[in-house]
């Protein structure tokens, strides 16, 4: 069975993640160890929580190198919330700067009524996402569970494979060569998640 490496940074809603992956027949190991995350055949980032918290301990750990040198290795990464977020060059939620492995940055919901994003909402896919292998089986108007109160303005919008309306249309995804990352959580998202998970697991070589 091929091994996925889920990150633990010391944050976030790493054993539901695991749980999921579990679910769908995946070995699925919690690690924060290098040398066993890049001897990975896929890697996934997840993350709940601020963003300077996540680079900071990210970065104290080396991990920033790892994540680099596993996407530049090509085989499947796939980077959930926060694990979305810090695959840019910042936020404007704080200081640090984020992995800069894609253009663009992360911005505050202006046109929102409430704050946080909370709760099921659909996606739009583009014509990226509608090639997107992550997206098998999944169509424009399915429902995802979201809880963000920032979002990603993609540099690229050619990368973005989903869009999502919540007093702004956002990208709430995006697919490019083996990088897959997503604003909602697919662990939450009941039998959506799961497909997607399932398909995520179905690209591991």
């Amino acid at each position: 069975m091929k091994k996925i490496a889920i990150l633990d940074y010391g944050m976030g809603n790493l054993r539901s993640v695991q749980k999921a992956f579990e679910c769908m027949g995946s070995r699925a190991l919690l690690s924060d160890d290098k040398g066993e995350i890049e001897s990975s055949d896929a890697l996934v980032v997840p993350g709940v929580g601020a963003f300077d918290d996540c680079v900071i301990n990210i970065k104290r750990a080396g991990l920033d190198e790892s994540i680099a040198g596993f996407i530049a290795s090509g085989r499947p990464f796939f980077g959930i919330c926060l694990g979305y977020q810090v695959l840019f060059e910042g936020s404007e939620e704080g200081k640090e700067k984020g992995l800069g492995i894609l253009k663009g940055n992360v911005v505050k919901f202006r046109s929102a009524e409430k704050i946080p994003h909370m709760g099921w909402n659909t996606l739009e896919l583009s014509d990226s996402g509608s090639r997107c292998p992550l997206f098998k089986g999944i169509k424009t108007g399915d429902f995802f569970y979201f809880v963000h109160s920032y979002y990603v303005d993609a540099a690229d919008k050619q990368y973005v494979s989903s869009w999502t309306e919540y007093g702004e249309r956002f990208a709430s995804s995006v697919f490019t060569g083996n990088i897959f990352a997503c604003q909602f959580h697919p662990e939450k998202s009941q039998d959506n998640g799961l497909k997607i998970i399932k398909n995520f697991i179905g690209m591991v070589k």
